[in-house]
């Protein structure tokens, strides 16, 4: 009897450490297979809900109980952003009226609680320096497993599941073709990404406090995986936040071999030095004098990224542009003949009319042709992919517009649909200035007490934190491109470790 409640103590003092182990491989690990879809949504409930739901009632029975604790001065701070959240859906369901959908604004409000409970979890199982360090050998595990499938799904075949539409969303098990940039077991290349650039300054900082080769080869995985997600503005991230890391802790031998390193990877598989090439191309394209609308002749294969429709005049517009042999050989996608280009559109003008049942004279016929060809312009350009210019044209001015209606509480979650690609531009049209402000105030006091506390010097294990804050400072380069804090499995994995960071730090000031 002594040795089974000797045993039931055992479980209840760690079962919320169990619990939050379990959620680190979880979280990262699951693919995003939908239980239950919500209505005029593609966002569904899945088993890392579930998951969630009952690691914090665990925790909440265990803080009844007083077997775990609530960081107080962080709990405000998280509070005045909740706040700031459902103040903004209240406002803009019953009194603007901006949120359509009432229901599809509540969970997204509630989803920002959701992934950033687990923060307070996090934080309250540190009781000891040991369990900082037990813990986050976990998340480095996970790190391991998730590139290995990455590498996995790009030899072997693995299947993935992914959330980049609608129909891939319903949970299908797709089998990337060999040009398709790999997501491991996350919803997209960009969320894998994303994740990655926040753990390399974290892996390279225990690299350097522990001297293992194990932590060496986890970074050089994660680089190679990172790289064939071909995602740039995560690579970019990835120069600037690792780049710096290492300059700012002076290791600058090994910076010279992390650079080699990167540009022999980069080389040897050249998609995302190709992915670089496509942002900006110099093209001749047609413009519609009349309407303004844009035409761009290029042949759309699966293996390259298209040109969108903005643009920029380039000043010389006398000659056509030449592209000579070596841009031909790099642009695979090259602009087909304009002249031919220009008659397919006409044609297809001409078909426009006459599929509602219109009847041309030839004279009619000639006449249409005409005016259709004298508005057609040739010009020099450079354009931008159609990624980029789907933002610049339609997600951001959305948040934008959205943040001028109201600029104190913005238009409310959900109101500028699932995904803007610009956590700022985001966070301003949906929360306005006071949830963002809320939020950058959780970011801030979370630096503070990493990065600048730092200077007292927890031994020689300062290092991981100045790598947690140049991890955090790499998803911060991502929010300018993608919504990184809405992605669930890289929210869940940041405020994670963040929890673990700060319990570590405030359990070092109290002793």
């Amino acid at each position: 009897m002594k040795k089974l409640f000797g045993f039931l103590k055992k479980i209840d003092d760690n079962i919320l450490k169990w619990l939050l182990i379990g959620f680190i491989f979880f979280v990262p690990l699951w693919p995003k297979l939908p239980i239950k879809t919500i209505n005029y949504t593609y966002i569904a409930l899945r088993a890392d809900d579930l998951f969630l739901g009952l690691l914090s009632f665990v925790y909440v029975i265990q803080l009844l109980r007083k077997k775990a604790f609530l960081e107080k001065k962080f709990f405000i701070l998280f509070t005045l952003f909740w706040l700031s959240v459902f103040a903004s859906f209240f406002y803009n369901t019953y009194i603007s009226k901006e949120i359509i959908y009432h229901h599809l604004g509540f969970l997204h409000s509630l989803r920002r609680v959701e992934y950033m409970i687990v923060f307070f979890i996090s934080l309250s199982v540190i009781k000891t320096k040991e369990d900082f360090f037990q813990i986050i050998k976990y998340f480095f595990v996970s790190i391991w497993l998730v590139t290995l499938y990455g590498l996995g799904q790009k030899f072997l075949n693995f299947p993935a599941v992914q959330t980049m539409n609608p129909e891939f969303a319903k949970g299908y098990l797709l089998y990337l073709t060999p040009e398709a940039r790999i997501s491991s077991t996350f919803a997209g290349h960009y969320d894998l990404a994303s994740y990655l650039v926040f753990a390399i300054p974290i892996i390279l900082s225990f690299y350097f406090i522990n001297n293992k080769k194990s932590y060496l080869i986890l970074f050089i995985l994660s680089l190679i995986v990172l790289i064939y997600t071909a995602s740039r503005i995560s690579f970019g991230a990835y120069i600037i936040a690792t780049f710096s890391f290492l300059i700012f802790i002076r290791k600058y031998k090994f910076s010279i071999f992390v650079l080699f390193l990167t540009i022999i990877l980069m080389l040897t598989t050249g998609e995302l030095t190709k992915r670089f090439l496509k942002t900006f191309q110099v093209r001749r394209i047609l413009v519609d004098e009349k309407t303004g609308a844009v035409y761009i002749g290029q042949k759309i294969t699966t293996k390259e990224l298209p040109a969108g429709s903005f643009y920029i005049k380039l000043k010389d517009q006398k000659e056509p542009i030449k592209n000579n042999k070596n841009n031909e050989k790099n642009n695979e996608n090259n602009e087909i003949n304009l002249d031919k280009f220009k008659q397919e559109i006409i044609q297809e003008k001409i078909k426009e009319v006459t599929s509602t049942g219109k009847v041309l004279t030839e004279t009619e016929k000639e006449k249409l042709i005409s005016t259709i060809s004298a508005n057609l312009k040739p010009i020099n350009t450079v354009v931008s992919d159609i990624s980029f210019a789907t933002r610049l044209q339609v997600e951001w001015p959305r948040a934008i517009n959205a943040f001028k209606k109201n600029i104190l509480l913005g238009t409310g979650p959900s109101s500028i649909t699932e995904a803007t690609d610009n956590d700022y531009l985001r966070w301003l049209g949906e929360f306005g200035l006071l949830g963002t402000f809320t939020f950058f105030l959780i970011l801030f006091n979370i630096v503070k007490k990493t990065f600048f506390s730092i200077k007292k010097k927890l031994d020689k294990n300062y290092l991981p934190f100045i790598g947690f804050t140049f991890g955090l400072g790499a998803l911060l380069i991502n929010a300018t491109y993608i919504d990184v804090f809405e992605a669930s499995k890289v929210a869940y994995t940041f405020w994670i470790v963040a929890g673990l960071f700060i319990g570590y730090r405030l359990k070092y000031e109290k002793n």
